[in-house]
């Protein structure tokens, strides 16, 4: 029975290191995208960042939960 026991532990701690890789490989290509978007941004393809920018918005809010960020219009001057 000790067995069975430390099996149910085992799969929970897995579960648990498999939900904590995907979250930083979420992370990971969130910090992409967010390149992508500075850089689109950058070059004056505002329209582009600006979508892109809400979609990772969308991202962030509704499927991670976490708060939302400023967009790239909002975090550098505009010309």
């Amino acid at each position: 029975m000790a067995r069975t026991t430390t099996n149910r532990r085992n799969s929970g701690s897995k579960q648990q290191d498999d939900a904590d890789r995907y979250r930083r490989a979420a992370d990971d290509a969130l910090q992409q995208l967010d390149w992508a978007i500075g850089y689109l941004h950058g070059i004056r393809k505002i329209n582009i960042s600006r979508a892109l920018a809400r979609n990772r918005s969308f991202i962030r809010k509704q499927l991670m939960g976490e708060p939302e960020e400023p967009l790239p219009g909002q975090q550098t001057k505009e010309t």
